[in-house]
């Protein structure tokens, strides 16, 4: 259950200094009966209730419910002897804090039913003290219809939000290591092959240095070429690694279709402020990888892309009017389309491409655009 200290509702939305008063209350309740048998019986009364009340947030499994019916029938019995329903405030308070949805629903159900029907005994019964305090009892009725539901679901959206911070890191700590795999083919592919190229080349111009002179220096010439192609590679990877801003992917898209005589028309603002670094660098992958199919196997003239970001979802379009794809590419196994719905379900994205009508082809990418507001607590 709860820990000790909840008891003092810090979260409910209701003023501490509200809750002090129902702690008082009860006694002014109890002193004002002229009998001293029913004052004692009343301190007793409280006594135990907050004794039980303490005891059901410290308690597990069965004694939780018991501690609690026993709660039940002293705010019941508080209620009929001395007016004081205020009780079944804190009541409905420790049930939302219940985390067994069929506890819940039994306890909430059983409390609300005995507190109407208490309630209603009262005004029956024609209780003075129950008719001057009508507008308060109405209001605490009402609480105890809301306070248990809201505390409930508010404790459970609480714990659906840990278990969403819970699934994020998991999934930063899956693109660490999908990164880091990357990372380690790509090195396996290029450096991996060309290193091995220059050791061969090597050993072989060592060979042929007094026997062919020349077809040394010729090996020795493609022995730099191969490590100065390794550098150029090494230093695409660390840039690619750094990180890439839509924006500055724009300029080079841009670049690269003026290169292919393509007219490039872009709608949106590309200047994403409320996108993650690693959200925007795998949309910038994306993109160049559909603009690179736009290039190499479109036949396109024009190739537009629209910028679609709300509060909740950003929304890229990447059409041209070319020949339009083919049915390979549709099932995601070419042109890399694979690769980049895979980056996109890293960040809980999607990708969708069609034909765009009866010509070109349309590619979508969506991914949340979750905007983090300061959670504001509202007391009384």
């Amino acid at each position: 259950m709860q820990k000790w200290y909840q008891i003092f509702h810090r979260s409910t939305g209701l003023s501490p200094y509200v809750w002090v008063v129902f702690y008082i209350l009860p006694f002014y309740f109890i002193f004002r009966s002229s009998s001293t048998i029913h004052v004692v019986f009343g301190v007793l009364m409280i006594l135990a209730f907050f004794g039980c009340y303490v005891l059901s947030f410290v308690s597990k499994g069965w004694l939780v419910y018991f501690w609690t019916s026993i709660q039940m029938l002293i705010s019941i019995a508080m209620t009929l002897l001395f007016g004081y329903v205020y009780f079944a405030l804190f009541v409905a308070f420790f049930i939302g804090n219940l985390h067994h949805r069929a506890g819940f629903v039994v306890l909430y159900t059983l409390h609300l039913v005995t507190t109407i029907a208490t309630i209603n005994y009262g005004y029956v019964t024609k209780d003075p003290v129950m008719i001057t305090q009508t507008p308060f009892v109405l209001i605490s009725l009402i609480a105890v219809i809301l306070l248990p539901v809201t505390t409930y679901y508010r404790n459970k959206r609480g714990k659906l939000e840990i278990q969403l911070e819970d699934a994020n890191k998991r999934i930063s700590e899956l693109v660490k290591l999908e990164e880091r795999q990357r990372i380690a083919r790509d090195l396996h592919d290029t450096l991996g092959q060309k290193l091995s190229l220059i050791g061969l080349k090597s050993d072989l111009a060592g060979r042929l240095m007094k026997t062919d002179p020349e077809q040394a220096e010729v090996e020795i010439n493609d022995v730099r070429q191969t490590a100065r192609n390794a550098l150029n590679e090494v230093r695409d990877m660390v840039t690619q690694m750094r990180g890439t801003r839509l924006e500055d992917e724009m300029f080079r898209i841009k670049q690269i279709l003026k290169a292919a005589e393509i007219e490039f028309v872009l709608t949106g603002d590309p200047i994403l402020n409320n996108t993650s670094l690693l959200v925007e660098n795998v949309l910038s992958m994306c993109l160049k990888e559909a603009v690179t199919n736009v290039v190499k196997h479109s036949n396109a003239t024009v190739c537009s892309i629209i910028i679609d970001s709300s509060t909740t979802e950003l929304t890229i379009h990447i059409m041209d009017n070319g020949i339009g794809i083919s049915g390979e590419c549709l099932s995601a196994k070419g042109s890399g389309l694979r690769g980049m719905k895979e980056r996109l379900e890293f960040v809980n994205g999607c990708l969708e491409v069609a034909r765009d009508q009866e010509a070109g082809t349309r590619i979508t990418i969506q991914v949340p655009n979750i905007v983090k507001h300061p959670n504001k607590e509202v007391v009384l």
